[in-house]
């Protein structure tokens, strides 16, 4: 049975989409151009997530959904693919990629069996690669790339032996960093590559404690918003501003909303 409310949206799209009656942004977007919205929909959907906002999860699925239904609308329109062959492909897949739910009826099975399965069926579907490690890796945001590799090095055997061994590395590469930084004559591209040496082995540390350095990161980020918005509320309630202010003074106002996250009064 057809869901109504699916039925609805598909045709809401479709004539967004439509040539004489439709949206003229709509008309105007294509596979490249609505590759944005995609990357924020989906971070949006992350931080409904991680705040616990069901309302906003639900707003921002129906986000990530319409995006879905554009690309395939305008796959449709340009004879490529539909919606209907993306479900499709993907019940096909998912049946294929866990027999031992829908052929073998196992349910005893670790969650490393199943992911060695999903692995194996994966590589039988598309071939082995040429390559352990391929451009593939590379298609992620930097720190999910380095992770990934970082994972599949392990998994072949070339890796660190502890996390010991890694905070060495992590000591190295901060030692050649600042080698290239305090010369008084710079070099950028030599202090972007160590720069880069620094953050991979950073996330390869993570790894092996694991702690998910994408993760770690936002974590990091919303701590000093936290404390950079109570600073701001401390400074207003002083009757200052961030222009009259120096660094120096800044860091009063800065320490005091530390001390108060420390203390659970934020």
């Amino acid at each position: 049975m057809t869901n109504p409310e699916y039925k609805r949206l598909k045709e809401v799209i479709e004539l967004l989409r439509d040539p004489e009656k439709g949206c003229p942004w709509d008309l105007e977007q294509t596979h490249e151009t609505l590759l944005k919205y995609l990357l924020e929909e989906c971070y949006e959907f992350i931080h409904s997530v991680e705040t616990k906002n069901f309302k906003e999860m639900e707003e921002e699925l129906g986000d990530i959904l319409l995006q879905i239904l554009l690309h395939s609308t305008i796959a449709k329109n340009n004879g490529e693919f539909t919606i209907e062959s993306v479900c499709k492909r993907l019940a096909d897949k998912m049946i294929h990629r866990h027999p031992h739910v829908f052929k073998e009826g196992k349910n005893n099975l670790s969650v490393t069996e199943v992911l060695d399965n999903w692995d194996n069926l994966k590589e039988k579907e598309k071939g082995k690669k040429k390559r352990e490690i391929d451009e593939s890796y590379l298609f992620f945001p930097a720190i999910m790339s380095s992770f990934k590799i970082g994972k599949k090095t392990q998994k072949i055997g070339f890796d660190w032996d502890d996390p010991s061994q890694v905070a060495y590395k992590v000591e190295e590469e901060w030692q050649e960093l600042k080698e290239e930084i305090l010369p008084q004559i710079h070099n950028r591209e030599r202090i972007k590559e160590e720069f880069g040496d620094f953050l991979f082995s950073m996330v390869q540390l993570g790894r092996h404690i694991d702690i998910d350095p994408e993760e770690a990161l936002r974590n990091a980020n919303r701590k000093f918003l936290k404390r950079f918005n109570k600073m701001e509320d401390l400074m207003e309630n002083s009757g200052v501003k961030f222009k009259d202010m120096n660094q120096k003074q800044m860091d009063v106002f800065w320490d005091k909303a530390k001390m108060m996250e420390k203390k659970g009064e934020l």
